[in-house]
């Protein structure tokens, strides 16, 4: 909790400190994990302004790529890109003469999806 309240001058080296006591005491993983992800949720909080890589580099670690929260977004951000292409190729493949069926199957989506992109047009 003491790392919320440091100032950012001091949030670094404190943060460090943690991120090796955490490591050589935590013996169960899960344990270890979630100390991580806290460490690294204050930081990104706390630095807002910062990138994924100055974190990274601020901490000399790449936790983050490991914490489900960045995993969750990483995925999210692929399902948003995939909609995207979607919504985008739909209508051309539609303009082509090809069927829903045969759509979703090149995009490898369901059909349903297909649809919906073809009414957003």
């Amino acid at each position: 909790m003491k790392l919320i309240v440091e100032s950012q001058n001091n949030a670094i080296e404190f943060a460090k400190q943690l991120v090796n006591k955490a490591r050589e005491e935590l013996t169960d993983v899960i344990v270890q994990e979630k100390v991580l992800e806290f460490i690294e949720t204050i930081f990104v909080y706390k630095f807002p302004n910062l990138s994924r890589e100055e974190i990274e580099a601020m901490l000399n670690l790449d936790l983050i790529k490991h914490t489900r929260v960045y995993q969750e977004a990483k995925e999210e951000g692929k399902e948003e890109g995939k909609q995207e292409i979607v919504v985008e190729v739909v209508p051309k493949l539609l303009q082509r003469g090809l069927s829903l069926q045969e759509i979703a199957e090149i995009l490898e989506v369901d059909v349903e999806t297909v649809r919906k992109a073809a009414r957003q047009t």
